[in-house]
């Protein structure tokens, strides 16, 4: 059993990587017809039952996003996920959001939590992180946009007219960085997109999935429904979401592995394989981002913290104060420089103020 369990898995594998990889030339993908009847007629111990599921999965996670199982255990598990699975501070005035799925009630949540943290602390930026997140709901997608907006103005429209946004004098004015990559996708694709249209924030990291689309249902013959891409879905200024998914405006590439990682833990190390393509060519390096002082100079609040501990300012007080800052450093390359991003937007908010 175990060892049909394990040639069904490479199957499983050897048909995922078929179906995701272009092409490099002609003919370079074999037929999946034919590779399929090849496999069954000669894989000692498969079942047709399992070549069946090692297909169905494979072509399901190839086309993530365009094609869904409706109701099956992966759409569950997904519907599960929380809305915002971390909300915190970074350098003490950056909002760190990440999004788990874009659904009714998230721009509830993300007036709570930025309430939450502007109550303690004055808020320079927000780091809306987008990475992994997903989602069908579109209006949920619109209505969190719309946080944002202080004017009326066309935001998306899914195949049911286009929704505006509404005026208000309550809008989140402070700046945005949107955080993406490739498994960015629909819904939270449309999010990140309708926030640059608009003009609320830049979007960083890699291009996302290219499944933001308007989807059709058909009934299978087993009784399942599957729902299929069929149109995209448009920006308010009539900008189409296509399958090449949303390019972000500053390109900073990791793997998805490594971000998982840095999801977890962003001050955690991990060695990573970072291009970007910026105009902040001074922050390219993982290195140099965030890096704090090397001059160590005693500050207000390290005399006050002395003389309430009855401390002296010598050279082991300051070398414990730089062990702090080194553990603070994020090592997340897109986090990082989005938190460098809007630190410099609040230096030059401030200086025209």
């Amino acid at each position: 059993m175990c060892m049909i369990k394990l040639r069904l898995g490479v199957f499983a594998f050897v048909l995922v990587t078929a179906l995701s990889t272009s092409a490099a030339t002609t003919n370079d993908t074999p037929d999946f017809k034919e590779l399929f009847g090849v496999v069954r007629a000669n894989l000692s111990g498969g079942t047709e039952a399992g070549l069946n599921r090692a297909a169905v999965e494979g072509l399901l996670n190839s086309l993530r996003g365009k094609v869904v199982l409706v109701g099956n255990e992966a759409t569950k598990s997904n519907a599960s996920t929380a809305l915002v699975t971390k909300a915190t501070l970074l350098d003490e005035s950056i909002a760190w959001l990440h999004i788990g799925r874009v659904a009714e009630g998230l721009d509830k949540v993300i007036e709570n939590e930025l309430a939450k943290s502007a109550a303690t602390n004055k808020l320079k930026g927000i780091a809306l992180d987008l990475r992994f997140a997903e989602g069908d709901d579109y209006a949920a997608a619109a209505t969190t946009a719309d946080l944002f907006q202080v004017q009326e103005r066309p935001l998306l429209d899914w195949g049911e007219g286009v929704v505006k946004s509404t005026k208000k004098y309550d809008a989140i004015k402070i700046p945005v960085v949107v955080l993406v990559n490739h498994e960015t996708v629909g819904a939270a694709e449309a999010l990140a997109a309708v926030l640059r249209e608009t003009g609320v924030g830049l979007i960083l990291g890699g291009p996302t999935a290219g499944a933001a689309m308007i989807g059709t249902e058909y009934q299978l013959k087993s009784g399942h429904r599957v729902r299929i891409a069929s149109s995209p879905v448009k920006l308010g200024d009539g900008t189409a979401l296509t399958l090449q998914g949303v390019k972000p405006d500053i390109e900073v590439l990791t793997s998805a592995d490594e971000e998982r990682v840095f999801l977890e833990d962003p001050y955690a190390s991990a060695k990573t394989n970072v291009t970007a393509s910026s105009v902040l060519a001074g922050t390219n390096s993982v290195a140099s981002t965030n890096r704090p002082s090397r001059r160590l100079r005693a500050s207000e609040a390290d005399l006050v913290r002395a003389r309430k501990e009855g401390l002296s300012l010598d050279a082991d007080f300051l070398a414990g104060r730089s062990t702090e800052s080194e553990k603070a450093l994020i090592r997340d390359p897109a986090l990082a420089r989005a938190v460098d991003l809007l630190k410099g937007l609040a230096v030059v908010r401030q200086s025209r103020n």
